[in-house]
């Protein structure tokens, strides 16, 4: 009740105001069963708006520290997320990818309305990134159609860094439902199952017009994350040791 309650009254409404979207293709989301709805990703902002366009209830798999942080705060964030129908999934232990894989499957057969993002992160850049094959092995084990939804101005919403929203006008476009019947019976076969992901990211990369880059986003945020660190440390000056019995000191200094 609560995932409707705020569709429709405690913040769609709002949204629709402040953040005008062009919707195309709306249609194209079958009206029962287990269907996958996959996207770009470019802005936090994007598993807001999906809801709004689909008359059907969006479920998005997230993770788990949206449901464990402590204090009044993630009380509040635990009880909105439980409350707006969303599945905690952990993406820190050694099973955590077949777990959440295995959770989506089952919502699938459940005939829900899955939200994925397969290049598994937001895009640091704006660019649209390799895809992760999760997406192909849930699409095969519950023999469900993929929809594409690509967002398209979001990131000037909720650029990255930014924590708060700026009204602006974007756009939603869903594509015609990718169907991979033709790979029945083949879950489990890494060139298939790379193959279908390929051609799903292709098409986002159709829909949406962005740049493709054949890497994986998680693997190009880590290499941006430790370039910076590693220029914060040549700007301060600090010195990593290495090994037992060194030391770390400022240029100028003398170990002691």
């Amino acid at each position: 009740m609560l995932y409707y309650l705020c569709k429709y009254v405690l913040i769609g409404p709002l949204l629709r105001l402040f953040f005008p979207a062009k919707v195309i293709g709306a249609e194209y989301v079958p009206a029962e069963g287990g269907v996958i709805l996959v996207g770009n990703h470019i802005s936090v902002a994007d598993s807001f708006f999906t809801p709004l366009f689909v008359k059907r209830r969006v479920t998005f798999l997230a993770k788990s520290e949206y449901f464990t942080e402590t204090g009044l705060k993630g009380r509040l964030k635990k009880a909105f997320f439980n409350g707006v129908g969303q599945v905690p999934i952990d993406r820190g232990g050694a099973s955590a990818a077949h777990d959440a894989l295995m959770t989506g499957v089952r919502l699938l057969k459940e005939g829900k309305c899955l939200g994925i993002y397969p290049e598994g992160t937001r895009s640091p850049d704006g660019r649209l990134y390799k895809g992760k094959t999760g997406v192909a092995r849930m699409a095969l084990e519950a023999g469900v159609p993929v929809v594409p939804l690509v967002m398209i101005g979001t990131d000037r919403v909720n650029p990255i860094g930014s924590k708060i929203w700026r009204p602006h006008r974007y756009t939603a476009i869903f594509g015609r439902p990718l169907e991979f019947s033709r790979y029945e019976g083949m879950a489990g076969d890494r060139f298939v199952e790379r193959s279908m992901t390929d051609e799903i990211m292709y098409r986002l990369m159709e829909l949406s017009g962005q740049e493709y880059v054949d890497k994986y986003a998680a693997k190009v945020k880590a290499d941006l994350e430790a370039a910076k660190l590693a220029e914060q440390n040549r700007k301060t000056g600090l010195v990593e040791g290495r090994g037992p019995g060194t030391v770390t000191r400022l240029p100028g200094t003398k170990a002691g």
